[in-house]
């Protein structure tokens, strides 16, 4: 099977979005506990809050809004899961669906959901 950095890009995307696609089918995100969708560009991390009921993003923040982050991407990743986490209490949420976006559960997008939980929400 080819898998990785053996495969296209264009074929690793593809795969990629029909993970996700089935993770969707499975989850929806709604105004009393919306969608915690992940993005991983090359450069940089968008974590989002959606209530899908409503078609709306409820909360959004990004790597480039941490100021100096230190420690690469995984460091970047914990202060953007702690933001996020910020900006749901102000909105008066507490619990969220984790949507890991098709990526694999480790790394940075487990950091960015583990940061969220310290700081707390409940996934």
């Amino acid at each position: 099977m080819n898998q990785g950095k053996n495969m296209n890009p264009k074929e690793r995307k593809q795969k990629r979005l029909r993970r996700h696609r089935r993770v969707r089918a499975k989850i929806k995100g709604t105004a009393a506990r919306p969608r915690l969708s992940v993005f991983r560009s090359n450069k940089h991390l968008l974590v989002q809050l959606i209530d899908d009921a409503a078609g709306r993003t409820i909360a959004a923040a990004s790597d480039r809004d941490i100021p100096a982050k230190q420690g690469g991407r995984r460091a970047g990743a914990v202060l953007l899961g702690a933001a996020i986490a910020k900006k749901a209490q102000a909105s008066k949420i507490a619990m969220v669906v984790f949507d890991r976006g098709g990526y694999r559960y480790h790394g940075i997008v487990r950091a960015i959901a583990d940061a969220a939980r310290e700081h707390g929400l409940a996934m």
